[in-house]
């Protein structure tokens, strides 16, 4: 054999072992403990897994068990929650959570779609997906668990309406609920869950039910930050259905400015919720910030920087806690939590609330002296000034009036929106904890 044709010979064996190596690896290095899509069947199945990460653009803290509903639940009911994300993604997963029952939960049926207009119960054409969780169109929750669903491919945009409907034939015991979501949901007789028409959908509901957390397949996120916050996080006066949480205006920052970090935006707020104390019951109800930080941040997907902004309730909710050494301690403790996870942690001053109904020289000291540790740098990495952004120029111990709810506590629309702006989005890309 001619020397020349000897080595065209070896190049072409080389290149066919080359290419069975290949396959062999592609083959064998699937994905590993379900960092990508996974094909889920016909239906909504997920698209193979390719680059890119799993992400959280929405997410709600379970708050309580609802009232009334220990003995029957919300059997034979099909429950529509609408939602709305942060960034999108081209599949999505959701969490069903059932910390507040002793009973376990069964879903029969689940379904994701998008809404066909905001805050209405009708699915956009095309885009209803049956939810399955390990590959069975049903799911049990034991109590005090939560349950993640299998992805289903869907072209998730940013900003958009969500439906996420659930159905429960049988008694659970209590529902597990988020009760100030500033958002219309919905709920039908019978099992509904994949009508694509909303007519069904006649009981209106403020609050949302069962459904925790929706993750996104993202090639362009790099992360997302959690909120740990109150009723200001919460936004319990923002506008009804306008999506005008101080978070909402964060998460469309996010989107709009140039260099801006590429973050889902998941608001961890409980009306009401303290650091240092529990609410009542159990388990209980409105956990306090150091009790729920592992589930409501630590667990959630992507994190990769955390807001706090809690401390209020501490000082104004009954007993009142007037040591603000205590306060701090409380603070340090959630960023010694996210410094062993490698976060970075954004703290917030706690803002002003002269002329509320609690309001008392002695108690407003105890915050000022909070806000004195926080900006000296003693508790956080960072610090947003919420104090500063919210607080009248002309009488400091008190919201500026066009930042008043009115109830001189809680900020308006625009008092939202300033909380925003006044976030420098640069904290939101450290990589490391600092040294306090």
């Amino acid at each position: 054999m001619p020397r020349r044709t000897g080595y065209a010979v070896l190049a072409a064996l080389a290149a066919v072992v080359i290419l069975v190596s290949t396959a062999i690896f592609i083959g064998l290095g699937g994905d590993k403990g379900g960092s990508g899509p996974r094909a889920q069947g016909a239906r909504g199945s997920a698209a193979p897994a390719s680059a890119g990460a799993w992400v959280g653009t929405w997410s709600t803290s379970a708050a309580a068990a609802e009232p009334r509903t220990l003995r029957g639940g919300l059997s034979g009911m099909s429950i529509r929650n609408v939602v709305h994300t942060s960034i999108g993604g081209t599949s999505t997963r959701i969490q069903l959570s059932n910390f507040y029952s002793n009973r376990p939960l069964t879903i029969t049926h689940a379904s994701v779609a998008l809404a066909a207009a905001p805050s209405n119960p009708t699915a956009a054409a095309g885009t209803m997906r049956r939810l399955t969780f390990n590959n069975r169109t049903w799911v049990t929750i034991p109590p005090g668990k939560a349950a993640t669903s299998d992805p289903v491919r869907l072209a998730v945009p940013d900003a958009a309406d969500l439906l996420v409907t659930t159905y429960t034939p049988q008694a659970a015991g209590s529902v597990t609920y988020h009760p100030h979501a500033r958002q219309t949901s919905y709920m039908a007789r019978g099992d509904r869950t994949e009508d694509t028409a909303g007519a069904a959908y006649t009981q209106q509901s403020p609050y949302w039910r069962y459904l925790t957390g929706v993750d996104v397949w993202s090639k362009q996120a790099e992360g997302a930050v959690a909120v740990l916050g109150d009723s200001i996080t919460d936004g319990i006066t923002s506008t009804a259905g306008a999506n005008h949480r101080w978070t909402d205006f964060l998460s469309e920052r996010l989107r709009s400015e140039p260099g801006a970090p590429r973050f889902g935006v998941l608001n961890q707020g409980i009306s009401g919720n303290r650091v240092l104390s529990d609410g009542t019951q159990f388990p209980p109800n409105n956990p306090s910030g150091l009790s729920r930080f592992d589930r409501d941040v630590l667990s959630r997907t992507g994190v990769k920087a955390v807001i706090i902004e809690l401390g209020v309730n501490d000082i104004l909710r009954i007993p009142h806690q007037t040591d603000p050494n205590r306060i701090v301690w409380g603070l340090k403790r959630l960023t010694e939590q996210a410094h062993a996870r490698g976060l970075r942690v954004i703290g917030a001053t706690l803002t002003p609330f002269y002329g509320h109904r609690g309001y008392t020289p002695r108690l407003d000291a105890v915050r000022e002296q909070v806000n004195a540790q926080i900006r000296a740098g003693r508790v956080f990495d960072e610090v947003v000034d919420f104090d500063k952004a919210l607080r009248d120029p002309v009488s400091p111990l008190r919201l500026r009036p066009m930042f008043d709810s009115g109830d001189h506590l809680h900020p308006s629309d625009d008092g939202y929106r300033a909380m925003a702006r006044a976030l420098d989005l640069d904290h939101l890309r450290g990589r490391t904890a600092a040294e306090l």
